[in-house]
């Protein structure tokens, strides 16, 4: 028999064929309804508005809802189906963000999760038939970091509705699902989601976890390929029939009726669709509920859905906390030492989730209680005392929002510490320090000293010795029986002069003239004591480490005199600590003075002064002892010339000189020519030597200050006509200008006449 179906749909497309495939996962979920429009008894039609809704994530950066879609008709049942007609050109519309709140606003989720939910409606009318209809649309892939299922990066899905024979004879409405499942579960927590749906026709409906269905693949995803193919992205419905394969469980770990595992495990009541369960693994899981439709006992449709729980870690929003001397968990201990009236200061978080505030307080059998963040209490004297901090008490729907810390305030005795000290102030040495503390509740137990930053003790009584000067703070810190603290600090004046004065040299022989540092090593000294040195050659210096230089040969005694910012002063002295001994005075001549590659001997004479023996370095060419050497240099460039001279006491000194060899720049203009082509003085040319030159620049000007030749080429001259172009220049006086710049960097000039004679 020969079916026809009219779709009504608001715009026609004949191909989907444009839809990429880029990017293709993206599914989270999707179901189908269908409602009973009419029914025409005469015609034996009828008429359904299918509504598929589709979930996709939209954080991913997948694919967007395919817009249009294409959906196929088939007709059939069990495993034997045939194409009926492919729906083309169905819009997507009401594109919604899914709330992504697990319903307590106490619960803080992750942010980077998101699903958005669209619509695909149109209108089919449909024979009434002895078969039933299958609507299904067919889409890959599904996200990659799916936990339950095998390979679910290249999983499609199919989402189809079975239209039975039944529901078209009685024109059946499809069960409807009365909300969507929270997106986000948190690990570890109790699921207690209902999962029911509603019929209009009355019918009884029975839920159970089924497997979800799965269609395409990743042809054509990111390649050219075949999209439309069976295993590709969209694949065509006319080719591409049913019965559509179950995706595969990560068995058996995983499986249709334990998608999520868990303890308890995630199951599903049969009779009233709530989804119950306490998951324990962190992921991304794929899940399946049917809803069978039986009326009088018979099954006359199956609702489908599959969409994808989170399972992640969440954050409650509300935690109760405040400032105490020991916290261990939700319970607090806070010590106060002498101190009857405290401040509980409230440390408690989110506040933008905390609507009230509940204190209570234990004071000898009398409930005291307060409604505001933070709280005073006055206590009646020593003793331990309970009490209770609530967060969001008694607020109805909202157990989460609740949290409680239990209080235990203890109140001792007071505690004092003190200290005094005592040591020799011009004197380095060590400091005497005793404890002076006393606590209400017997003897001090332990005490906490700090010397400044140069050290700690951990004895009541210590002794200690600074390494540097200065005012010192020092913290004792005593600890009774009840482990109440109290801190006092106190400067020590710590200026003494040092027991013994140290510096380097300790003996020092040098050459005239002798720049020498006294680096001062004694201790305990710095910056803020005062020092007066006295160098022996009638020379004074006032610096911590001063530098000095003796200029005359002799014998030095070198005394110091430390005082103290307070005063304290000590001397010593360093008899003959210094001797100079003299130095010889390095010194030469050359000649010639600008030696060149023609003249490249030069000839060194010695002028130095109290020199008994020589040694030059002539670069690093060679050496000569000589005391009045000669070098011939084989090349051009620039030299180092040293000349180091020794004296008798052993103390030398080093002269220096720098000498260029260059080439030799030497030649003459002639005062004639004679450019009649018989070989003989034809050309107007420099001659001489010239290589070496830079810049070079050759002109010849008439008497009207015209120039009829120039060249930058020294091997180039002027053959008597103008600009070298053939034009005869007539026979008389010319005006000749050659510059160029020489080795040395200097620029030269040379300019004349000459006659060009014909």
């Amino acid at each position: 028999m020969k079916i026809g179906i009219r779709v009504i749909v608001t715009t026609f497309l004949l191909s989907f064929l444009g839809i990429s495939g880029v990017k293709a996962l993206h599914i989270i979920g999707g179901d189908v309804v269908y409602k009973c429009l009419s029914r025409d008894t005469i015609k034996k039609e009828v008429t359904y508005e299918i509504t598929f809704t589709m979930y996709r994530d939209s954080k991913s950066n997948g694919a967007q809802f395919d817009d249009p879609a294409n959906f196929g008709i088939y007709r059939g049942s069990g495993n034997s189906w045939s194409w009926v007609n492919t729906i083309s050109g169905i819009r997507v519309k009401d594109i919604t963000d899914i709330d992504i709140q697990n319903n307590n606003p106490c619960i803080l989720v992750p942010v980077n999760v998101g699903v958005q939910s669209g619509k695909y409606v149109f209108t089919i009318k449909l024979p009434i038939i002895n078969e039933s209809y299958m609507i299904a649309f067919q889409r890959c892939c599904r996200n990659t970091t799916i936990l339950n299922l095998v390979g679910p990066g290249d999983t499609g899905a199919a989402f189809t509705t079975e239209i039975t024979p039944e529901s078209q004879r009685t024109c059946n409405n499809s069960p409807t699902f009365n909300d969507f499942p929270p997106v986000v579960i948190c690990v570890n927590r109790p699921i207690n989601f209902d999962h029911s749906a509603s019929d209009i026709d009355g019918d009884s409906l029975v839920y159970e976890f089924c497997s979800p269905l799965t269609a395409g693949g990743t042809d054509g995803a990111t390649t050219p390929g075949s999209p439309t193919s069976c295993t590709g992205v969209t694949p065509d419905p006319r080719t591409c029939q049913p019965p559509f394969d179950e995706v595969t469980f990560r068995a058996p770990t995983f499986t249709f009726d334990k998608p999520m595992g868990g303890d308890p495990v995630v199951a599903i009541n049969r009779a009233t669709g709530l989804i119950v369960g306490s998951p324990n693994v962190l992921g991304q899981y794929v899940v399946g509920v049917c809803v069978k439709e039986y009326r009088n006992g018979k099954l006359i449709g199956t609702l489908r859905r599959d969409f994808q729980f989170n399972v992640t870690t969440c954050e409650v929003a509300v935690q109760a906390d405040l400032q105490a001397s020991l916290k261990d968990g939700t319970e607090y201990t806070i010590n106060s030492c002498g101190n009857f009236s405290l401040d509980f200061v409230n440390l408690s978080t989110d506040v933008k989730y905390i609507q009230n505030y509940y204190w209570e307080f234990d004071i000898k059998g009398e409930k005291k209680t307060f409604n505001t963040r933070n709280v005073s209490v006055t206590f009646p004297g020593l003793g331990s005392y309970t009490g209770t901090m609530i967060l969001n008490k008694d607020i109805p729907g909202l157990a989460e929002c609740s949290d409680t810390a239990t209080i235990t305030v203890n109140l001792y005795p007071s505690i004092k510490t003190d200290f005094s000290f005592a040591y020799d102030t011009c004197i380095a040495g060590p400091v005497t320090f005793k404890d002076l503390s006393t606590s209400g509740a017997g003897p001090i137990q332990k005490w906490f000293w700090k010397f400044d930053a140069e050290g700690n003790s951990s004895g009541q009584n210590p002794i200690f010795v600074f390494e540097k000067p200065g005012v010192k703070p020092v913290r004792l810190i005593a600890e009774d029986v009840n482990k109440c603290r109290d801190t006092i600090i106190r400067n020590v004046n710590y200026f003494p002069v040092p027991a013994l004065i140290i510096i380097e040299p300790n003996t020092f022989t040098g050459c005239k003239p002798a720049s020498i540092t006294f680096d001062n090593l004694s201790s305990p000294v710095d910056d803020s004591y005062k020092f007066e040195w006295n160098f022996g050659d009638g020379n004074n210096g006032d610096e911590f480490s001063p530098t000095h230089v003796f200029e005359e040969t002799g014998l030095y005694t070198i005394q110091l005199k430390l005082i103290s910012p307070i005063g304290c002063e000590t001397t010593k002295t360093w008899p003959n600590l210094i001797k100079i001994v003299p130095s010889p005075t390095a010194g030469f001549t050359f000649t010639p003075e600008e030696p060149n590659l023609i003249n490249n001997t030069v000839q060194f004479t010695d002028i130095s002064q109290d020199a008994v023996s020589f040694l030059w370095a002539f670069d690093s060419l060679g050496i000569s002892l000589l005391q009045n050497p000669s070098y011939t240099f084989r090349d051009t460039g620039t030299f180092k010339i040293q000349q180091i001279v020794l004296h008798e006491s052993g103390c030398t000194d080093t002269a220096e000189a720098i000498i260029p060899i260059y080439p030799l720049i030497r030649f003459f203009m002639p005062n004639a020519f004679t450019p009649n082509n018989d070989g003989l003085n034809d050309v107007f040319i420099p001659v001489g030597t010239i290589e070496g030159v830079k810049n070079y620049s050759f002109t010849v000007w008439n008497r009207w200050g015209d120039m009829v030749f120039n060249t930058e080429d020294f091997q180039t001259g002027w053959n008597g006509t103008r600009n070298n172009n053939g034009d005869t220049a007539p026979p008389g006086v010319y005006g000749y200008l050659v510059e160029y710049t020489d080795p040395l960097g200097v620029k030269k000039t040379v300019k004349g006449h000459c006659t060009l004679l014909r």
